[in-house]
């Protein structure tokens, strides 16, 4: 895979073989954090049409992704992702069909259907640990405290703890 930079507002990612790199169209350019989202966006992108692809027996080494984005203001964000591709082995027939599979890109369904995002922060030199629970509820730990409370259920659990019969 090929990540290409092509502005400050837009990505190109290209389905070469090889590992993943990065490439800006100058020294100056920098990789931002709106960089990295769109990049995950393409990629995701890309990788539901190609599991797609592979079912449907179409080739999916030529897929280019493209993706630029928008700011809003009132706060300051993106405001908008407009997501292309180009796919030259794609069956003409077949266009409309990759159009809506692209669309089933998790990431894309997680702008749709934004989740929370709790920030959390510790003081001194322990790093916090990120931890979400089925329901969707979540907390922030340092390692010690997390340590803590596993010892705690052990003990907790080995002094009252009966013997369960075996089937």
């Amino acid at each position: 895979m090929k990540l290409s930079l092509l502005s400050d507002a837009s990505i190109r990612l290209d389905s070469v073989p090889g590992p993943m790199t990065i490439e800006a169209l100058s020294a100056e350019q920098s990789y931002s954090p709106f960089h990295m989202v769109a990049g995950g966006l393409a990629y995701c992108t890309l990788s539901v049409l190609h599991a797609w692809a592979e079912r449907a027996e179409i080739d999916a080494n030529n897929i280019i992704v493209d993706v630029a984005w928008s700011f809003a203001d009132n706060p300051h964000r993106v405001g908008a992702f407009d997501i292309g591709f180009t796919w030259p082995s794609l069956p003409d027939e077949r266009l409309a069909a990759a159009e809506r599979v692209a669309q089933m890109c998790t990431l894309h369904a997680t702008f749709h259907h934004p989740p929370d995002i709790r920030v959390h922060a510790t003081s001194g030199d322990q790093p916090t640990t990120a931890t979400t629970q089925a329901d969707g509820t979540g907390s922030m730990e340092t390692p010690d405290a997390v340590s803590e409370a596993r010892s705690t259920s052990h003990s907790a659990t080995d002094e009252h703890s009966t013997s369960m019969p075996t089937r």
